[in-house]
């Protein structure tokens, strides 16, 4: 039997973490849209409607394969239009039919986020992003350290 020892703090940290990647799963499934394209359409919101693949892939922390296919499925359905950027950039604009999702969708969510958040003092938001920044960082140091296996599939 395999067996590796963690401290309660990180085996709790692990959980809350999944927990919140499961209610943001929930809330995409509630409003009918893949992860995905949620985070496209949200992702637009946070940019004031100005944003390209790219930058949207590099926010969200999601391969530019995934985003692609989110994206020709969004324009497919005619919530996006693609304009050409800066080189091989193309740039997500919102049609009608998007605007409406978005105000439909993606802007309740966003409010309850925000009540959410403001339920906290000032204080603790600030304490929370400088933890939260603190150990993405050293996690970021520590995993750039690991050995990559090439032979290894899954």
């Amino acid at each position: 039997m395999i067996h590796y020892i963690q401290s309660e703090e990180l085996n709790e940290n692990n959980r809350l973490y999944r927990e919140m990647d499961g209610l943001y799963h929930e809330l995409c499934v509630k409003a009918g849209l893949s992860d995905s394209a949620f985070l496209i359409l949200y992702s637009i919101v946070e940019l004031d409607g100005n944003c390209s693949q790219r930058e949207i892939a590099d926010r969200c922390c999601i391969s530019r394969k995934t985003i692609n296919s989110s994206v020709k499925n969004l324009e497919a359905q005619g919530y996006i239009t693609l304009e050409s950027g800066t080189g091989r950039d193309k740039y997500i604009i919102l049609t009608e039919q998007g605007e409406r999702l978005v105000q439909e969708k993606i802007f309740p969510v966003m409010e309850v986020e925000d009540s959410a958040f403001l339920e906290m003092e000032p204080e603790e938001r600030r304490e929370l992003l400088r933890l939260n920044k603190k150990y993405i960082e050293a996690l970021k140091r520590k995993a750039g350290g690991l050995k990559k296996y090439e032979d290894t599939t899954v």
